[in-house]
């Protein structure tokens, strides 16, 4: 899977230099679970989660040059889909070997909901790692082993899997991944195992951007992961996450968005897109 003569990800069309250097990573590139970590934080740190493209109206387009037109060479960043593929496209170019997979979000309600969110199973040394770089400030800033009760601690942030019972009594369930907060274990999504491929993708972009169920539809989501801090800008609402589990949350006037969005989560909007915004929200 990682060879240009076999792409599935289109890394032999990705600008490995200029995504390296956008997400400010100069190491190693091989493939390796410490050049994994060190790609995956990066990643995170650099590119915000933000669906701006959906609240102005326009189409996600999930090909290799149009991500890295607007991630890469702009200072944008992208939904779940988009990161996903972008990160695919470079584990791909570096020669990781790994499975896309679809898992169903949770947020700790009891409902089952499409699986939507992706994100990736590398293989090492014959195990799995689960890397996911598209859930926003919730995403954990390394990757786990993929296996029951492993469990993940960076400053204040606790994360863990948990394999639940299957349907019928002796089978097993997904494996859930699971974070600490200050009232126990909550759920973020239960973690597919079918293989998904670039096609796919396009068929779930297509219903979290337009679907009028989607949580993404006409909503104002942007996020940003930090070592000391989660960032959460919803429609107006700024949140700031801290490690000791604290939150302080502040309401943005429409006039303030692009200036937010700049300073804090290090996304530029040109004049007419910045226009765009402050209108929908004054």
């Amino acid at each position: 899977m990682g060879s240009p003569e076999s792409s599935v990800w289109g890394g032999e069309r990705l600008d490995l230099d200029a995504y390296l250097a956008r997400i400010g990573y100069a190491g190693e590139r091989a493939p390796t679970l410490d050049v994994l970590t060190a790609l995956h934080a990066a990643h995170l740190t650099a590119l915000p989660f933000e669906n701006l493209e959906v609240v102005l109206g326009r189409t996600v387009r999930l090909d290799v040059e149009s991500l890295q037109a607007k991630m890469v060479r702009r200072p944008r960043g992208g939904t779940c889909c988009e990161h996903t593929l972008l990160y695919a496209a470079a584990l791909e170019a570096i020669g990781f070997t790994f499975t896309a997979t679809a898992s169903r979000v949770r947020m700790h309600e009891p409902r089952t909901r499409p699986a939507t969110h992706a994100s990736l199973r590398v293989e090492l040394d014959g195990a799995e790692w689960f890397t996911d770089v598209g859930f926003g400030a919730e995403s954990p800033r390394a990757p786990l082993r993929l296996r029951d009760g492993e469990i993940l601690r960076q400053g204040g942030w606790t994360y863990t899997l948990a394999r639940e019972e299957g349907p019928t009594p002796g089978t097993q369930g997904p494996l859930v991944l699971r974070r600490l907060r200050q009232d126990g274990w909550f759920d973020l999504y239960a973690i597919g195992t079918e293989p998904r491929f670039p096609i796919d993708f396009t068929v779930t972009s297509h219903f979290t951007s337009t679907h009028p169920l989607s949580p993404f539809h006409g909503t104002l989501l942007v996020q940003k992961s930090a070592a000391d801090r989660r960032l959460v800008l919803h429609h107006t609402q700024l949140t700031t996450y801290l490690p000791d589990l604290s939150t302080d949350r502040r309401q943005v006037a429409a006039k303030e968005l692009p200036v937010v969005l700049s300073e804090e989560f290090g996304v530029g909007l040109d004049a007419e897109d910045a226009a765009a915004l402050v209108a929908r929200y004054e």
